[in-house]
């Protein structure tokens, strides 16, 4: 059974593989991935999972196609990747000494053309980030291209006091949904 990762993201590549997962093919979707008006951020993340998955779906018809979304969201509010410095340091301004959710939504694509859709939910709490922690975690970089302009395998990692959810869901994949999906698709998994 052929299983096409439908995303350009290194670290849902590492995360399959923790899992003994290994895709036959990586083709990132290329998507509009504007939210639309009022659109609340887990209907958003599942949107976006879902329209990966079937952009690919469309050029590899006998593959399974897994597709995955991840938004960080603090009430309403979709925080996406910051485009600047400025963008990450206003965005984790907000984030600092408060919760937020982070919302891993994952489909999976049949060569039927059954989709089937998981989505998780975490909580994480920064803790109340100095000027010097923030300047510090700035000047690193690792913001950049991450959703919430943070990396919590990264340097964020010690900066967040607490968390409730699946931690690989935060890194970008939730193993046990996928884990779930592929299995409920008949892919072997050992």
């Amino acid at each position: 059974m052929r299983l096409v990762l439908a995303s350009a993201s290194p670290r849902r590549l590492d995360l399959l593989a923790r899992i003994g997962v290994t895709p036959d093919a990586v083709l990132p979707a290329d998507i509009d991935e504007t939210p639309r008006k009022a659109e609340l951020p887990h209907a958003y993340a599942s949107r976006m999972a879902a329209e990966k998955a079937a952009a690919i779906a469309v050029d590899e018809e006998e593959a399974l196609v897994l597709a995955a979304d991840t938004v960080v969201a603090a009430g309403r509010r979709i925080l996406g990747k910051a485009s600047d410095e400025a963008e990450a340091r206003a965005t984790l301004s907000l984030l600092s000494g408060r919760r937020h959710r982070v919302l891993s939504a994952v489909t999976l694509m049949a060569p039927a053309g059954q989709a089937r859709h998981r989505l998780s939910t975490s909580i994480v709490a920064f803790k109340r980030l100095s000027d010097e922690e923030l300047g510090d975690y700035l000047a690193g970089g690792e913001w950049q291209g991450k959703a919430g302009a943070y990396a919590i395998q990264g340097r964020a990692e010690a900066l967040i006091r607490w968390m409730s959810g699946s931690y690989s869901g935060v890194m970008g994949l939730p193993l046990y949904e996928t884990r779930a999906l592929l299995k409920s698709a008949g892919f072997p998994l050992g």
